[in-house]
């Protein structure tokens, strides 16, 4: 009996309008994707390529002819005969209040380029307030796996989502509190070890801002020592079973620092296990 193969059905082409571009996507594609289709660079926080988009952060907000208020490109659909303009002042304008609202209520110290948003849009958190981080707290060292440093948590729900329905399904986090009390936390606060958590790292795998991190990496960031300038990104498969996890191992003089899975990967999706993800701290011993 010879295989059958299954294949997804074609998709009807949409075409659309970026910045005076015209540009055929997929129907059900995102602005998003439309843009990056066209390489036009747009800064995303709370977008996640493995997620459903939250509309959490509004960096990626666009205008569209029509509409009345700016739209997230993470999340709308592209729409027939759409006309999309993503750097017009009001775009522009946008994006520099939510980056000044964000840098000056969190710290974006470690946030892949924030600091070259900041230049973009000429940005200046500092303007509302040398100590206007509302958030600053003390970052919580529990367990010798990994840190949850929330003073750097902008609230964009992935973690939440990476640990719930979307991916892991262990809902050990959740977000507690109400408007400017609003934070991630373990059932009833609780530590993490005696939480629900199964260390499978998978939130630290999506956080756009460095609020959850290797401890190695947490430790090498404090005492100085962390530097990507000497780091180099290998892919491996992780020994630990049959199922065959690809491992993409962070390593800076001759120190597995982080561990990774590409986000491309049909096996994993970005997401191990705990042994994927913490189970080589025997190398460096």
């Amino acid at each position: 009996m010879s295989e059958v193969t299954l294949v997804d059905a074609p998709r009807r082409r949409i075409e659309c309008t970026v910045d005076d571009r015209p540009v055929r996507v997929g129907e059900g594609d995102t602005i998003l994707g439309a843009c990056n289709r066209e390489g036009i660079d747009t800064p995303t926080l709370c977008w996640g390529d493995t997620l459903t988009p939250k509309n959490a952060c509004r960096v990626c907000v666009v205008e569209v002819e029509g509409s009345r208020a700016l739209v997230p490109a993470c999340s709308r659909k592209v729409e027939p005969g759409m006309v999309v303009r993503t750097d017009t002042p009001r775009v522009r304008h946008a994006r520099k209040l939510v980056l000044e609202l964000l840098g000056s209520s969190v710290d974006l110290s470690t946030t892949p380029r924030v600091d070259e948003w900041y230049d973009r849009y000429e940005a200046d958190p500092t303007r509302f307030g040398e100590v206007a981080r509302t958030v600053a707290q003390p970052a919580k060292v529990d367990n010798d796996l990994y840190v949850r440093d929330y003073a750097k948590c902008i609230l964009c729900y992935k973690c939440v989502d990476a640990c719930g329905d979307q991916w892991q399904g262990t809902f050990a986090i959740a977000v507690a509190g109400r408007g400017f009390a609003s934070h991630i936390s373990t059932e009833y606060d609780v530590p993490l070890p005696e939480s629900a958590c199964v260390y499978c790292g998978n939130c630290i795998e999506v956080c756009p801002t460095g609020a959850l991190s290797f401890k190695v990496e947490f430790d090498k960031r404090a005492d100085g020592t962390w530097a990507e300038d000497r780091q180099q990104v290998t892919d491996t498969i992780c020994p630990y079973c049959g199922v065959g996890c690809t491992l993409s191992l962070t390593v800076q003089d001759n120190q597995i620092v982080r561990v990774g899975s590409p986000h491309d990967s049909s096996v994993t999706h970005g997401n191990l296990c705990i042994k994927g993800r913490f189970g080589w701290a025997h190398v460096a011993r």
